[in-house]
C-alpha cells in the first residue's frame, strides 16, 4: 500500500513550536530523535532508519536506538479504504539513492544463495496501522525510484485494513500460514503475505518469499533484490510502536546451471522405506506449484537420486527449479542436478515446479527413490 518516497538525509536540529525535530546522516546514537518528514539516520553502521511520512503533513517522529527505533508522535490520519499516512522503517539496501553503507544491493537473484534476516516488533493496542516486512524487487538493478515488486510480509495487524487487490489463496512458508493477496497500487505490483495469526518476532530466509513470488510467474531469477525493509504503515495512531532489533545479510553462491548432466545414481538407500518424501502443494484458479522435499532415512549415503511418481489425471508440469523434472503422460521423473545429488543420512533435499490442472486438484501419493518406496509426510 505504500509508495516510497525519497529519504533526504540532512544534518540539522530545529526548533519548531517547541518540538526538538534532529535529523542526521551520521551514524546513529541512542535516543536520536527524527522528525523530519524524509529524515534518516544510520545504525550499526550497516542499516538506515527512516521516518518515511510520505502521506500526510502532520506531525511524525521516531526515536532511533542503536538496534532499531520506535515511534514517538504521529498526528496524521487517512480513511482505512486508502493509503496510510508513512512506513517508518529500518532497511538494507538501496531506497530512492539512500544507500545502507556497504550494501550489495542491487544484486540479482539468481546470485543469491540466501538472504537470512531477523526482527523482533512491539505492538500497542491503540491506533490503525501493520506491522510490514518490504521486500522489494526489480527488473533492473536500479537505486533509486520505485522497484516494480514489492512484497510485503504482514506480521501483525490493528484496525479494519487490508492488503492491496484481493486474495489469491493460502500458502505456508517457513512453517507459517498466510493469506496471499496480489494486487498494484499504480506504482508497483504487491503481493502480500497477510499472516494467520500475529506474531512479533522472527528469523527466517527474505528468499523464500521471493522464490514463492517468482513460482507465482510474478518476476524471474533475472530480477534484481533492491532492498530489504521491516517497519509499520499507521493510518492512525500507533504511538509507541517500534522495531527493537533487525537484522538482514545478502549472501551470493546461487547454484548455477550445470554445464554438464549429472551422474546416474549410485548408490540406492538401503532398505525399504529408506526414505520420506513430502510433497507440498499451493494452488489458485487453474494453476499449482509444489515443493517436494526427499529426505535420506537410511543409513548409506544417496549418491546422485532419481524420484519417481505419477501424477494425478488433468495435471501437467509447466516449469521446475533445483531438479531436471520430465514428464511424460502421468509418469514424472526428478533428477538431482549437480549440487544437490548426494544426501547423508538424514539430509534433505527439495525441488519444486509450477504446473497445470484440471477439475479439482489433487497431490501424487507414491513416490519411489532410485527404485525405492519412500513413506509420505
Amino acid at each position: 500500500m505504500r509508495r516510497p518516497i525519497r529519504a533526504a538525509a540532512a544534518a540539522a536540529a530545529l526548533l519548531v513550536g517547541g518540538v526538538l525535530a534532529v535529523v542526521t546522516a551520521a551514524p546513529a546514537q541512542a535516543d536520536t530523535v527524527i522528525c523530519e518528514q524524509y529524515g534518516s539516520t544510520t545504525i550499526q553502521g550497516r542499516y538506515v532508519v527512516q521516518n518515511n511520512r510520505w502521506g500526510t503533513t502532520a506531525q511524525q517522529c521516531i526515536n532511533v536506538t542503536s538496534t532499531g527505533f520506535s515511534v514517538t508522535s504521529q498526528q496524521g490520519s487517512s480513511p482505512t479504504n486508502g493509503a496510510p499516512v508513512s512506513y517508518p522503517s529500518v532497511f538494507l539496501g538501496c531506497h530512492y539513492t539512500n544507500c545502507s553503507p556497504g550494501t550489495n544491493l542491487p544484486m540479482q537473484v539468481s546470485r543469491i544463495s540466501s538472504a537470512p534476516t531477523s526482527i523482533n516488533y512491539t505492538y500497542v493496542g491503540g491506533g490503525t496501522y501493520n506491522a510490514s516486512y518490504d521486500i522489494w524487487l526489480d527488473p533492473t538493478p536500479r537505486t533509486d525510484g520505485v522497484s516494480q515488486m514489492e512484497i510485503m510480509i504482514w506480521f501483525h495487524r490493528q484496525g479494519s485494513i487490508q492488503p492491496i487487490g484481493s486474495p489469491v489463496g493460502t500458502t505456508t512458508i517457513a512453517g507459517r500460514s498466510f493469506q496471499v493477496w496480489t494486487g498494484s497500487n499504480g506504482s508497483n505490483n504487491v503481493v502480500s503475505y497477510l499472516a494467520q495469526s500475529s506474531f512479533s518476532s522472527w528469523s527466517f530466509d527474505a528468499m523464500a518469499f521471493i522464490a514463492d513470488v517468482r513460482n507465482r510467474g510474478q518476476i524471474t531469477n533475472s530480477w534484481y533484490l533492491t532492498s530489504i525493509q521491516a517497519g509499520f504503515e499507521p493510518w492512525n495512531g500507533g504511538v509507541g510502536i517500534g522495531v527493537n532489533s533487525f537484522s538482514a545479510a545478502v549472501n551470493t553462491g546461487g547454484a548455477p546451471p550445470p554445464t554438464t548432466a549429472p551422474p546416474p545414481p549410485t548408490t540406492p538407500p538401503p532398505g525399504s522405506g529408506a526414505c520420506r518424501v513430502s510433497y507440498t502443494p499451493n494452488t489458485w484458479n487453474s494453476g499449482f506449484t509444489a515443493e517436494v522435499r526427499i529426505t535420506n532415512t537410511g543409513s548409506g549415503t544417496v549418491n546422485g537420486w532419481t524420484l519417481a511418481y505419477q501424477l494425478p489425471a488433468g495435471q501437467s508440469i509447466t516449469s521446475s527449479w533445483n531438479a531436471t523434472v520430465s514428464q511424460s503422460g502421468s509418469s514424472v521423473t526428478a533428477r538431482n542436478i549437480a549440487w544437490n545429488g548426494t544426501l547423508a543420512p538424514g539430509a534433505t533435499a527439495s525441488f519444486g515446479y509450477q504446473g497445470t490442472y484440471s477439475g479439482s486438484y489433487s497431490s501424487p501419493t507414491n513416490f519411489t527413490l532410485n527404485g525405492t518406496s519412500c513413506t509420505t509426510g
